[in-house]
């Protein structure tokens, strides 16, 4: 592979300038520890938001040795974090905090050359000038304040040359994407709240603006009702001698601290306590502070209950309901009275919303929080007067119910908040919808803890979610026991491995204008000890949970090639066998040595082993292209299952090295009932042998489904009107002759 010109340039000026290659070159300038702490303060907002994204980074890739590094625009090191073992190495360096990076002085490096290009590079083995860091491969980009462009700085990954993988690039463009997109927020929130806070004088918040000097330039109507002070006697003064509130304005002013929720008491003019929480921040125009802002808001009302249950502790900051600390001590307190004789009766509503996150993630957090802002409100409008509400965090709110005469109570409540969600929520300009999953747990006529009832709620809940969503489960003792099978199916499946209770089935797949069989679907099915032969669906999942399905997949790419190597030995007729690779055995590194070791001791012409991937695994263009091709190189074949019913694009189609296309089931099912289906899957077809790719319909029925694919010139069918998945004893009986 051709080296980037920025790279063969950094190198040649490398040797103009005299370095020498196997001589250590070392940053010549470092910030003191005085200057470095200045920076990282200065850097203080943009190193929290870039540590936040960065660790969710090192944590996606928990066991990988790597290293993050964080520079500023003009390449000194703020932050490095990540293996302590590459770090102690790379510190003989001069990798180093507070070191500063450039060309000039240290060579080819991946801070300099990021900060450099106006798009992510890679910086890998030999494209390092020195020798030193030609065992390591680093991936860099820079960052930028996209409202107007202004460089920011660099954030690089490095690692051991023998862990590269091109993925680490993608990863780190989506993480960078992740960290401007929330520095642009931050920065447009801090804009918009304080103009907000200025320009709304309607709110029911007390308002004080000052100039640079403290002079005070606006007292709005509530800050009047609040103090007992009228405009005219405060505008015009300094605020700074303001008995109640001079000490902190003269801190904003005069050292930019911001103050929040400070709690300040005072007495109005009728001698009654007044109790206010208490902002105060500076205002900039630029980078010159203009004035500071201040505001009350009045929270005398609510004081004694504030004092009980200290409210900023036992409420949420979104939404102020009660939150999870809160409902937890209401709990503990009704079982407290339950266990002491008093005749109560109590349950919990455990509503979690369904595809929240995807609502999340394609509208923004904004969005997000304020559609939850909007279902908590709608919530509230179904408490009864024994009933509290709290958000538990994120989507999850609770109902605690108390003192009803009926469970009925209870399932009719469950069934009135999953009511609420018919109509959609209006969120700016966009009508959003979403529906809720309840877990219901009624509180026993037996001692439990509070954990314990939590536990019935939240399993419920999930059991709701596997069911389908947008309804309630109530939780009993035959769902604690079916969570608890699953839990031991877990168990069993991390010894079915070493037990070879594994087999595979095998799904002929017959050639339609000839009628010949032409290859088999590889299945997995699991004979388990206790329980007997379990499809796919009854542990797939948790091999996917608990990290199993890659040497699951591994079993199925070897034994299936073994088989099919056997077959012919035995005098079969060779044909094609295809398995299918899950997402993560598509992203591991060792994929294609894997398979062409499979395929070399097996002794199988590669021409007769297809794999499957899903239109999900190709999302990640890049590195999808890149680990196709070189399966392809290999000799085998390529096919696109479940086509239809995920991310499709034409773009993939046109440029991955496909074979197969395999129209979903769900299509072919409802082909002689519903005519849209029918058009997609002559579509799929059309396209399909316009690109030059064979089609396969999976989960053909009926000879009427049969009748229809061949008539529209579909190449391959697979399904019970032909066969179900076979034994391998059974293949024999039947094909080998």
């Amino acid at each position: 592979m051709m080296e980037p010109n920025y790279i063969t340039e950094s190198k040649r000026m490398c040797t103009a300038c005299g370095m020498d290659p196997n001589v250590v070159s070392r940053p010549k300038n470092f910030l003191n520890e005085v200057e470095l702490d200045k920076k990282r303060k200065s850097h203080s907002e943009i190193l929290s938001v870039v540590s936040f994204f960065s660790n969710k980074l090192l944590n996606s890739l928990k066991g990988t040795p790597i290293l993050v590094v964080v520079s500023d625009a003009n390449g000194y090191l703020l932050d490095i974090d990540g293996d302590a073992t590459i770090k102690s190495t790379i510190d003989q360096f001069g990798i180093c905090l507070g070191g500063l990076f450039t060309q000039e002085d240290t060579g080819t490096n991946v801070v300099s050359l990021s900060l450099q290009q106006k798009h992510p590079i890679s910086l890998i083995g030999e494209q390092h000038y020195h020798s030193f860091l030609q065992d390591i491969a680093c991936y860099g980009t820079a960052f930028h304040n996209t409202d107007d462009n202004t460089l920011l700085g660099s954030v690089s990954i490095m690692m051991p040359i023998s862990f590269q993988n091109p993925l680490f690039l993608t990863m780190l463009t989506q993480a960078v994407d992740s960290i401007e997109r929330e520095l642009l927020l931050r920065k447009q929130n801090k804009k918009l709240n304080i103009m907000n806070q200025i320009m709304l004088s309607r709110t029911r918040n007390g308002i004080v603006v000052t100039d640079e000097f403290g002079i005070t330039t606006a007292f709005n109507d509530f800050a009047q009702k609040i103090s007992s002070n009228d405009r005219e006697s405060v505008v015009g003064r300094n605020i700074c001698e303001s008995p109640l509130t001079g000490d902190y304005f003269k801190e904003v002013l005069e050292h930019e601290k911001i103050f929040e929720n400070e709690e300040i008491k005072f007495k109005d003019d009728a001698g009654n306590l007044v109790v206010c929480l208490f902002d105060a921040q500076p205002i900039y125009e630029e980078d010159k502070m203009i004035g500071a802002f201040g505001q009350f808001r009045d929270i005398s009302d609510r004081y004694l209950l504030q004092e009980k249950y200290n409210y900023l502790a036992y409420h949420d900051d979104l939404t102020n309901l009660p939150n999870r600390r809160y409902i937890n001590k209401e709990i503990e307190t009704i079982i407290k009275e339950l266990n002491a004789g008093h005749h109560k009766t109590m349950a919990l509503l455990y509503i979690d919303l369904d595809r929240f996150k995807v609502i999340n993630d394609n509208f923004g957090h904004s969005y997000g929080d304020e559609l939850i802002i909007k279902v908590s409100k709608r919530l509230a409008g179904c408490l009864g007067v024994k009933d509290t509400l709290a958000r538990m965090g994120g989507d999850e709110f609770i109902f605690l119910l108390t003192d009803f005469v009926s469970p009925d109570y209870v399932t009719k409540k469950a069934e009135e908040v999953l009511n609420l969600f018919h109509e959609p929520f209006h969120v700016g300009q966009k009508e959003l919808h979403t529906t809720a999953s309840i877990g219901v747990a009624i509180y026993p006529d037996y001692p439990i803890s509070m954990e314990k009832l939590m536990v019935y709620a939240d399993n419920a809940m999930y059991q709701a979610k596997s069911q389908g969503k947008n309804r309630y489960v109530v939780h009993t003792s035959e769902l604690l026991e079916d969570m608890m099978d699953e839990y031991s199916l877990e168990i069993d499946l991390r010894r079915a491995l070493d037990n070879n209770e594994f087999v595979l089935h095998y799904q002929p797949q017959i050639h339609n204008q000839t009628g010949k069989l032409v290859g088999f679907e590889a299945l997995i099915r699991w004979q388990h000890p206790r329980l007997g032969l379990l499809p796919p669906g009854k542990f797939i999942k948790l091999a996917e949970e608990n990290g199993l399905i890659t040497q699951i997949g591994e079993w199925v790419i070897n034994e299936a090639c073994t088989q099919n190597k056997k077959w012919q030995d035995a005098g079969m007729a060779p044909i094609k066998i295809s398995v299918n690779l899950s997402t993560q055995q598509f992203l591991t590194r060792n994929l294609i040595t894997f398979v062409e070791e499979v395929l070399e001791r097996t002794a199988l012409d590669p021409h007769y082993f297809v794999v499957e991937i899903t239109e999900y695994m190709a999302m990640e263009y890049d590195y999808s292209i890149l680990v196709l091709k070189q399966l392809k190189s290999l000799g085998i074949g390529i096919s696109i299952d479940d086509f239809g019913t995920g991310y499709s694009s034409l773009n993939y189609l046109k440029n991955f090295p496909i074979d197969y296309i395999k129209i979903d089931k769900s299509f072919v099912s409802e082909l002689m009932n519903d005519p849209n289906d029918a058009i997609i899957v002559n579509a799929i077809i059309s396209l399909a042998h316009n690109l030059h790719k064979e089609v396969i319909a999976e989960g053909v029925e009926t000879k009427e489904q049969l009748d229809f694919l061949t008539a529209h010139q579909c190449d391959i069918t697979q399904g019970y009107f032909f066969s179900k998945p076979l034994t391998a004893k059974a293949i024999e009986e039947i094909y080998l002759v």
